[in-house]
């Protein structure tokens, strides 16, 4: 069973730093990409960072250079460090894989999400 395991989430003050990690297992085709997403209160849930198996990353605009995302392909894993952290940044994150099967259809997962508050 598909499964997306987070890691790293918790408290840190303004400007400081945190790494999410999430691990995928359980998938039958090949993850063509892994993101983050995150849900802030009262607001809809966002993209935060992709990055396919070649490599491509994508961000938000807001992330304005202070996140990077990596991923391990042979691992089935993507992180996420995050810097220079703002109030704003609080929010649930969400880790997704997604790609395509054999028949050419998109399947996705996603993992349970990790609380990441930003206060002083």
């Amino acid at each position: 069973q598909a499964h997306l395991e987070e890691s790293g989430g918790g408290l840190v003050q303004p400007g400081g730093s945190l790494r999410l990690s999430c691990t995928a297992s359980g998938i039958m085709w090949n993850i063509k990409t892994m993101a983050w997403y995150r849900r802030a209160p009262g607001k809809q849930r966002e993209l935060v960072a992709s990055m396919t198996t070649g490599e491509e990353a994508r961000y938000a605009e807001f992330v304005e250079g202070r996140f990077t995302i990596s991923r391990d392909i042979a691992a089935n894993r993507v992180s996420l460090e995050m810097n220079i952290m703002k109030f704003e940044d609080t929010a649930v994150y969400y880790c997704n894989a997604h790609g395509h099967n054999f028949l050419g259809r998109f399947w996705e997962y996603w993992g349970q999400g990790i609380q990441v508050t930003v206060s002083s």
